[in-house]
């Protein structure tokens, strides 16, 4: 991407729901706009279905392996978000890559099931890997470059981040792991998980990959130290969860500070959308530049 790519808007993307569904045989008419950020989300009023948009075209490939991810999961038996019709997914509409799930009639977990993250990352930590397909290594800064390039915010704050990012990387690749290797989801945060009444649902599986499992917990761990989002008794419930406190270990400053430019990015492309996401991207630019939460950030 570049900073000449399309806007990526409710008009824009309303625009390509409507061709998306003409060309799967679904109605688009009542479809209401639940997320727009990394991907833009509707949900039909014809069908109970939800409708996926990725930014641009460069996304295939990744969201190929999100289909893939989402067989292999519904093979394990494993709790998650499944896949709805079409068969033949993902699929092509205006420049842009979509798919199409099943509507998940539950609730987006609260501050209080975050013990229950932690449940559920133990048990996806635990499945063998898949043999139908291969799981791409685990790149965590893979998007931030992209994301610099393409949002509307100054030359002296994308330079800083890149900067940070080269930095990140390289400290990154000097840390010794203490888990085993295993599928991790890369994006393991509390919105990422449903509660229905059959019991909590992960969902969204664009970051899945192979590699550490600190990502995935170092990610709740940076939403308590640096962005102050769960009291000491709801973190220490999702890492007794678990069964293993991510901040014992001397590598997690750096996928903390990891965390913390990744989360600062993914605002980073709205900031323009309204004054609030405006101020948020400016107190985390504070944190990465200075080091220090100075404040707390609020969620997006």
């Amino acid at each position: 991407m570049t900073d000449t790519a399309p806007a990526f808007t409710a008009d824009s993307t309303r625009a390509v729901l409507d061709t998306a569904c003409r060309d799967a045989g679904l109605d688009p008419k009542g479809a209401t706009l639940m997320r727009l950020g990394e991907n833009a989300l509707y949900k039909l009023a014809s069908a109970p279905i939800v409708v996926r948009i990725a930014r641009t075209m460069d996304y295939w490939p990744n969201v190929e392996k999100e289909v893939a991810v989402a067989r292999w999961l519904a093979d394990q038996g494993f709790a998650s978000g499944r896949l709805s019709r079409p068969a033949d997914q993902p699929r092509a509409a205006g420049g842009h890559p979509v798919t199409f799930w099943e509507f998940i009639p539950g609730e987006v977990a609260m501050p209080d099931d975050v013990a229950l993250l932690g449940r559920e990352l133990r048990e996806l930590h635990r499945l063998p890997s898949p043999t139908t397909f291969t799981l791409p290594r685990t790149d965590i800064l893979a998007r931030i470059r992209p994301r610099v390039a393409s949002s509307p915010v100054s030359d002296d704050d994308k330079q800083l981040l890149l900067e940070r990012c080269e930095e990140l990387e390289n400290e990154v690749a000097r840390l010794n792991f203490p888990l085993d290797e295993c599928a991790i989801h890369g994006d393991a945060h509390i919105k990422n998980l449903m509660i229905t009444d059959s019991g909590p649902l992960l969902i969204d599986f664009e970051n899945f990959s192979w590699g550490q499992p600190e990502w995935d917990l170092s990610m709740t761990a940076t939403e308590y130290v640096t962005a102050g989002w769960w009291t000491d008794k709801q973190y220490n419930d999702f890492a007794r969860s678990y069964g293993y406190d991510i901040r014992n270990w001397e590598g997690f400053p750096t996928l903390r500070a990891t965390h913390e430019i990744k989360m600062t990015t993914w605002i980073m492309q709205n900031v323009d959308h309204s004054p609030e996401i405006k101020a948020e991207f400016e107190t985390r630019m504070r944190t990465i530049r200075t080091g220090e939460a100075t404040a707390h950030w609020r969620p997006f």
